[in-house]
């Protein structure tokens, strides 16, 4: 293998758990548990994200690559260790929770990408298992391994994903929690991020009146991850980290909102204090437009994670981040500061995502209504988010016509329903972009770098998941080629550009997913 520098930060500078036994328990006053991941019977590599390898400087051709990335074997420098933290789950605090299915390996430095912190998901049990057996099965290890590469390659920060290792063993589960548990084909997920820090780290200590452990954390934070605040006096640092984190979580959602993305549990635990998509567990993306959808079926009945709510939930969910970290501070007005960055940020990025969708290159009144307007005809002609966009960009701006965004339509009813007021915006849009005079390269150079060709659509995920079952993993790395170049026409891959099919519209694992992994 090559050389890898590992510096792991994290258990170095922060307090551990002197108790060593791998038994679900509490877990007050430290960071993490040391834990060592639990071997499998027959570890094999099913697929290598090439760039994270390289990004890494790591072979995947190593003889052991396989039985390291599956937990059987160590190289210098790894260690192993849980995470300790807790968090509101559909909004309600829910105390501890903590790595239980997730082991740390350790941070690598790395001489482009900084600090890296490897961890296998799917390695056996924590301490904070509770009941659970720590494993993950093959159908959400694809998903996971599959979205980290997709949406980075969207240009949306997230974890990333090394490797894909199928263990051998099979694991029960009941994927709807219907009562009907299933062995499953086991595997593990190499996840890699400059930390997998989240809201629910500093929430634990605080909810327990540890302002001391908290303090710790927050210092080790700015120090290691936020290291521009760092020389400024404590209750400065923290408010700007604070407000950082604010922004980038603005970011965040603006970003799931403009590719369509619905993350599907945004609890607490879920959300990474670095502003990256984290935990890829029930999510899916908008094929037919509608706000009120989620693929959670946890979520069906009250649908807190919907897709349109997201921007909502962030911010509730930074109110609890404040509630945490307001021990560290006098009065609350620098935690209200960054919660009001927050609300600016993403109506300022949202709208220019928005302008960008459009092809629109300057801002200009009217273009609020514009989009408000377009979104209302999306959800009432039951018209595909990714297709609209993508299409839209071949409108003949002196003859425009609905026939050319027609491939987003579902069903005959719904383009009946909207037929004339979509005319009439798609007039309106061709006036709005005549007046502005852009070059038309440039105007559909926005377009094309802001509206993916190549999304990883439930439907096709879970047709890899099929044949990977069957033995047939072609599919996962078809997908894998094809979600690097999502905004490129790829000649040949228009069979994963289309519409969700008919078949999947109520099929499991396509329409209804469940946290079940």
């Amino acid at each position: 293998m090559t050389d890898l520098r590992f510096d792991n930060a994290f258990v170095r500078e922060l307090p551990a758990d002197p108790e060593t036994s791998n038994t679900p328990r509490q877990v007050a006053g430290v960071a993490f548990s040391w834990v060592e991941p639990t071997p499998v019977p027959a570890p094999r590599t099913i697929a290598v994200s090439g760039e994270v390898a390289g990004m890494l400087g790591i072979d995947p051709d190593a003889p052991d690559f396989a039985a390291v990335f599956a937990g059987n074997a160590r190289w210098p420098g790894m260690t192993g260790y849980a995470m300790a933290y807790g968090g509101h789950q559909f909004g309600h605090w829910a105390g501890q929770l903590g790595d239980g299915r997730a082991i740390g390996l350790g941070e690598i430095l790395t001489d482009r990408h900084g600090r890296q912190e490897v961890q296998l998901k799917g390695a056996g049990r924590t301490p904070y298992s509770r009941g659970a057996d720590g494993r993950a099965v093959l159908r959400s290890s694809i998903r996971e391994f599959l979205c980290s590469e997709a949406m980075h390659h969207l240009g949306v920060p997230t974890t990333r994903a090394l490797s894909l290792v199928a263990t051998g063993e099979s694991v029960l589960r009941d994927v709807m929690y219907d009562g009907h548990p299933a062995p499953e084909p086991g595997a593990i997920v190499c996840r890699v991020a400059p930390s997998f820090l989240r809201f629910g780290t500093y929430e634990l200590p605080s909810s327990r009146g540890d302002v001391d452990l908290l303090r710790r954390l927050v210092d080790f934070t700015v120090a290691t991850h936020y290291p521009q605040f760092a020389a400024l006096p404590p209750v400065d640092g923290y408010a700007a980290f604070f407000a950082e984190v604010c922004e980038r979580t603005a970011v965040l959602m603006a970003q799931w909102m403009r590719v369509g993305f619905v993350h599907g549990v945004m609890n607490t635990d879920n959300m990474s204090i670095l502003g990256l998509t984290i935990d890829y567990g029930p999510y899916g993306w908008i094929d037919d437009f509608d706000p009120d959808w989620t693929p959670n079926t946890t979520d069906r009945m009250h649908r807190r994670y919907r897709f349109g709510q997201q921007p909502q939930v962030g911010y509730w969910n930074l109110q609890r981040l404040a509630q945490a970290l307001s021990p560290l501070f006098d009065g609350v007005e620098p935690l209200q500061a960054g919660l009001d960055r927050y609300v600016e940020t993403f109506e300022a990025t949202d709208a220019a995502f928005s302008a960008a969708k459009l092809g629109l290159l300057g801002s200009q009144g009217g273009d609020e209504s514009l989009v408000a307007d377009l979104r209302g005809l999306l959800l009432a002609g039951g018209m595909d988010m990714t297709i609209f966009f993508r299409d839209l960009a071949l409108l003949d701006l002196a003859d425009p016509r609905t026939g050319t965004v027609g491939a987003a339509f579902y069903e005959e009813a719904g383009r009946l329903a909207v037929e004339e007021p979509l005319q009439a915006w798609l007039r309106r849009y061709a006036e709005r972009v005549r007046a502005e005079g852009a070059p038309a390269e440039e105007r559909l150079a926005l377009m094309h770098a802001s509206n993916p060709r190549y999304v990883l659509r439930n439907y096709l995920a879970q047709q890899a998941i099929d044949r990977a079952e069957q033995g047939d993993e072609a599919g996962i790395h078809e997908l894998l080629d094809t979600l690097r170049r999502p905004y490129d026409e790829q000649p040949g891959r228009d069979h994963l550009a289309g519409r969700r099919p008919a078949w999947a519209r109520e099929r499991v694992g396509c329409s209804m997913l469940s946290c079940s992994s």
